[in-house]
């Protein structure tokens, strides 16, 4: 059985539950790491390229934001 296959019989999560979860984590993880490249760029004197990732990681932080309140909603019912 593969991963594209796993309805919840394995894990007890549901593919599509499991999916936001899995979504929510990897935003919070690029958070972190996309501060440590504004350092790095910051630390270069790079200003576009420390704003770039700035955008990014907001984008990062929303996307993790929305996936905590999804799932807070659907834990709930």
């Amino acid at each position: 059985m593969t991963s594209t296959t796993e309805s919840g019989n394995v894990t007890g999560t549901k593919d599509k539950d499991y999916n936001v979860i899995w979504f929510t984590e990897a935003c919070l993880s690029n958070t972190l790491r996309l501060e440590t490249y504004v350092q790095d760029a910051e630390r270069e004197g790079d200003k576009e390229l420390a704003e770039f990732f700035r955008r990014a990681q907001a984008d990062s932080r929303k996307g993790a934001e929305q996936g905590k309140q999804l799932l807070a909603t659907r834990l709930r019912g």
